[in-house]
């Protein structure tokens, strides 16, 4: 058996979202998904935010080689099929926020995440020009620390005053 084969073929699966990032239709959309279901899994267990935000950043630095491996084998600058950086770098979206017991913020942080990684405000806009992975993964970083930004603030001044 070859394991560098072996390797490479895990690691690809990993960046293109277990194959989500070949979808026709926002790849990096359908490829955030992953980073739902893992947020919803580990979170479950894992209440503290200081916990929490450390598997966040544990997770996020896990995308740098994944993506550059990625894009040195499709040869091309953040390719749209590479989506690790968008589903490990989910969970900073909604490190301290109760998602157990309102789980309509975890599908606002799926929006507020998603639009901030299109619109792609300063730095995050800039920081996409960093060699390989990281700068797949630096853009997502801080847009998703805005997203938190946002859904702790919505958090706070919508939902918060109704319980």
């Amino acid at each position: 058996m070859n394991f560098r084969r072996l390797f490479r073929g895990v690691a690809l699966a990993g960046a293109t979202g277990f194959g989500l990032g070949y979808s026709p239709l926002a790849p990096g959309t359908v490829g955030t998904l992953p980073g739902v279901v893992l947020v919803w899994w580990v979170w479950g267990g894992l209440t503290h935010p200081l916990g929490q935000a450390m598997v966040a950043l544990g997770l996020t630095f896990a995308a740098v080689p994944l993506c550059s491996l990625a894009e040195a084998w499709y040869g091309r600058k953040d390719d749209r099929r590479i989506v690790a950086d968008e589903y490990l770098a989910f969970p900073l979206c909604v490190i301290g926020l109760p998602i157990v017991e309102f789980p309509v913020l975890l599908a606002v942080a799926f929006v507020t995440c998603r639009g901030f990684d299109i619109i792609k405000p300063w730095p995050a806009d800039r920081l996409q020009r960093w060699p390989r992975g990281w700068g797949i993964v630096a853009d997502d970083f801080f847009t998703s620390i805005y997203s938190l930004a946002l859904n702790h603030l919505m958090y706070r001044v919508l939902l918060r005053p109704l319980l």
